[in-house]
């Protein structure tokens, strides 16, 4: 019989933005202090009970590589005998973790993992250090920039630069109002910056500068539609998830937040990879027999407003039940982390709600989506 894997505790850092207060915090020591909180927080879990860490990160090099998720382990003080792996899906690195992890419990090859994710992409910058491009897959144009696939959907969709502004403005405001409404301080562990200060809050959500915004030039295309206030900001960040068995939850007296009912993966062409979320999300609910109506709320990774916007209305979803308090435009998308945290947020926004179900989900860059559907316990 399959076990049910169930998510215990979820946890987040802070998301640090350009010029702001986090860039400087090494990303293994930045995952390590999540990866702590998750002990700290649940006393009834012992470090030796931990078999394995799976850890996203897009650009795997330089203070992110070295098989990060086992050193994060040893940082973390976890004993040698946890086994640690570094997963990369790009956007979708960390929830891909969380699909690994989930997926080995309920094999029975697990009791106990943690599933996280880290990216600072101050240190290592979008691409790696030392790109190689194979000559077939430029012509192509597989290694296309990721605001064109945006700027190719907007066009398909007939997304306006205003209707993106709009979506982004949202995003801000409802990011700042979670903050204001303390929606987020059940899922952020305070940064220790090496003694010298405490990050606690995100740098991203902002009030929205209108005449700024108005203002800027496309950022990827001459005549395009797409800004930087349009597009999810350059970040620095790290979540994590605990994840066991619900057999081992209830004899070690953990108490269950979450129970991850399914998960999928899918293709799409790499020229419009922000439409991944379209058939993934289609995918998990035909697994879980499950239709959008039965979706509560949902996590929408914004990469990109006229991504979002494309995936919004193609799916024909219900804007009132996304990214409720506010999304990745707003707070940031640190790129291996940001699935741990999407599903981070959609855990405690289940609770917030009083909700039963909740999707999260991500396009990926190479023409992926990726998705997971939480049910509340």
């Amino acid at each position: 019989m399959m076990k049910e894997s169930v998510i215990i505790d979820a946890v987040r850092s802070p998301v640090g933005i350009k010029n702001g207060n986090l860039i400087g915090v090494r990303p293994d020591d930045l995952a390590a202090q999540v990866v702590k909180a998750l002990f700290k927080r649940n006393p009834n879990l012992q470090k030796k009970h931990i078999e394995d860490i799976i850890l996203g990160c897009a650009f795997p090099e330089g203070p992110q590589g070295m098989l990060m998720a086992k050193g994060v382990a040893i940082l973390a003080q976890i004993p040698e005998t946890c086994g640690g792996s570094v997963v990369n899906r790009f956007c979708g690195s960390s929830m891909d973790a969380v699909h690994q992890i989930s997926s080995k419990i309920e094999n029975g090859d697990l009791q106990v993992g943690i599933a996280a994710g880290v990216e600072d992409m101050f240190s290592v910058p979008m691409g790696g250090f030392n790109p190689d491009f194979h000559p077939d897959l430029a012509e192509q144009e597989y290694y296309i920039s990721m605001g064109e696939t945006a700027e190719i959907l907007a066009e398909e969709g007939n997304i306006t630069r205003e209707q993106q502004e709009d979506f982004s403005i949202e995003s801000h405001k409802k990011a700042l109002r979670a903050w204001e409404n303390n929606h987020f301080e059940n899922e952020i562990i305070p940064i220790d910056m090496y003694g010298e200060s405490i990050i606690s809050r995100d740098e991203g959500p902002r009030e929205p500068d209108i005449e700024k915004i108005k203002s800027l030039n496309p950022a990827f295309l001459e005549n395009g539609t797409i800004t930087a206030a349009t597009s999810s900001p350059v970040s620095i960040g790290a979540a994590a998830v605990l994840i066991t068995s619900r057999e081992f939850a209830e004899k070690n007296g953990l108490t269950i937040r979450a129970v991850i009912r399914g998960r999928s993966i899918a293709g799409v062409d790499w020229k419009r990879m922000g439409m991944g979320p379209l058939p993934a999300t289609e995918k998990v609910l035909n697994k879980t027999g499950l239709t959008m109506k039965d979706i509560d709320v949902i996590e929408l990774n914004e990469a990109f407003a006229a991504q979002s916007l494309f995936v919004i209305e193609n799916g024909k979803w219900d804007k009132n039940k996304v990214n409720i308090n506010g999304g990745a435009i707003a707070i940031g998308h640190p790129l291996g982390c940001s699935g741990a945290r999407i599903i981070t947020t959609l855990v405690n926004i289940l609770e917030q709600q009083k909700a039963k179900t909740g999707l999260a989900t991500m396009c990926i860059g190479t023409g992926q989506g990726i998705a997971t559907i939480l049910e509340r316990n």
